[in-house]
């Protein structure tokens, strides 16, 4: 079969490893061929393509960032756009289409599909919010550098007797934020699906204070918002699928809470160092699982649907079900975060 690959949306770790695993399934176990196009979606409007083979894909399973590059293109806001990419992968006689990415990405696959196009998703999303799969790959590596990063501000906090506020990814689901601020230790945990309650950050900042600790760790996702303000954002510019830049929230934290408590604050916003570098060995080996099991889904002839993680098994589900809403955090980790704070009677 042919097949192409792209990459859609933000980059991660680990990336590589799928494109990788695919592509060696693909030509050892059914002498398939593979064109991969460059920039996400972009590549399949403007024709712009690599070959993929056993050569081009050595030596990639340990590195960041994806070889395909990629692009926030959003096919539906270009006119013609969607008979233009169904044009293109007419004329390089494709089989199918395995596209990786998030729910922006995989709502242009559905649509693909629903116009005949024979396309399989890849779960790919560094804030861990795609429904119906338990893990994405790049997120254990976030949450791993996130965590070091946490790690690394209690020494400095210490030693000045700070409060230090820790900005991380997460834009509308705080997985990062609760994962590394638990696995860190931080003292408050800001997630976008609670709205921020000022007075509890700084009653539980002084509560410390007032029992021999005199500094603090604050971790905040991205999306974390002020209920009278919203989210906080980069300027007002919107990329093609509607989301504003955002950042800020962190600094905005760390003045609200040094006005309020009189205690020195300051912030830190991780950014872009979650997405780069290395993939942990545990999304290398997730990574390489859907990336076996995206070929084999080709080869099975299901189509129209999404690899994903069911506890430790490798499944599908249909794209249409994984783009229906964001994987949130829920009830369970809320509770275990509240567990290991003071109750405001202490």
């Amino acid at each position: 079969m042919r097949v192409g690959m792209l990459t859609g949306g933000g980059d991660c770790p680990g990336l590589n490893a799928v494109i990788r695993a695919a592509v060696r399934k693909g030509i050892l176990h059914h002498g398939d061929e593979f064109v991969g196009f460059m920039e996400g979606w972009r590549g399949v409007l403007d024709d712009v393509t690599m070959p993929l083979t056993l050569e081009t894909t050595s030596g990639i399973l340990h590195r960041g960032g994806t070889i395909l590059r990629s692009s926030r293109t959003n096919v539906k806001k270009i006119s013609g756009g969607f008979e233009k990419c169904v044009e293109v992968l007419g004329k390089h006689k494709l089989d199918a289409l395995i596209a990786l990415g998030g729910d922006d990405t995989q709502s242009i696959s559905l649509a693909l599909s629903e116009k005949g196009v024979k396309c399989v998703g890849v779960p790919k999303t560094i804030d861990n919010d795609l429904n119906g799969t338990d893990a994405c790959f790049g997120f254990d590596t976030a949450v791993g550098i996130a965590t070091e990063a946490v790690d690394r501000l209690h020494s400095t906090a210490e030693a000045h007797n700070r409060v230090m506020v820790c900005e991380v990814m997460g834009r509308d689901a705080g997985w990062i934020a609760i994962t590394a601020g638990i696995a860190g230790g931080a003292d408050v945990i800001l997630v976008p699906e609670v709205p921020i309650d000022i007075e509890e950050v700084c009653r539980l900042v002084k509560y410390r204070r007032e029992h021999g600790k005199k500094f603090s760790i604050v971790v905040a996702a991205e999306g974390a918002q002020f209920p009278e303000t919203g989210q906080a954002t980069h300027g007002t510019a919107v990329d093609s699928f509607g989301h504003a830049r955002l950042s800020g929230i962190g600094q905005a934290l760390a003045e609200e809470i040094e006005k309020r408590t009189g205690y020195e604050t300051r912030s830190v916003n991780l950014g872009h160092t979650q997405r780069g570098g290395t993939p942990s060995a545990y999304d290398r080996m997730l990574a390489t699982r859907y990336g076996v099991a995206a070929i084999d889904l080709v080869h099975a002839g299901k189509f129209g649907r999404l690899v994903v993680l069911k506890g430790t098994e490798i499944t599908d589900i249909p794209l249409a079900d994984a783009i229906a809403k964001t994987r949130t955090v829920g009830e369970d980790l809320l509770t275990v975060m509240k567990s290991l704070q003071p109750l405001a009677s202490s």
